[in-house]
């Protein structure tokens, strides 16, 4: 669903399921939308009964996350500032409600 999403909103796929090789993070999704390479993490919740689902991108997540996408963007010969994390929620409630937030955490 958030692989639609990102396309129908303008996003260019170009990785989805990155992982390093040395097993040091993955990125749920790797796209270009408007001269930035976007590193995409989803999270996906049955309900907000527990919060919402981009609660669950902690810091430790993050660091893990930038791990994997200086690995990709070192591969694809990516300047590092033209690059940026964004999260994109889905809550399984009906109708599904698909929330996708840009530059979500910083580059650092």
């Amino acid at each position: 669903m958030a692989h639609r999403y990102l396309r129908r909103h303008g996003c260019t796929i170009v990785a989805r399921n990155y992982r390093t090789p040395s097993g040091g993070g993955e990125i749920d999704v790797v796209a270009w939308h408007r001269g930035a390479l976007a590193f995409v993490e989803v999270k996906t919740r049955a309900s907000a009964e527990f919060g919402d689902p981009d609660s669950a991108v902690d810091a430790e997540k993050q660091a893990l996350v930038r791990r994997a996408a200086r690995d990709y963007a070192r591969r694809a010969g990516v300047d590092w500032e033209k690059t940026r994390f964004d999260i994109v929620s889905v809550l399984l409630a009906k109708p599904v409600r698909i929330e996708w937030t840009r530059a979500a955490f910083g580059r650092e």
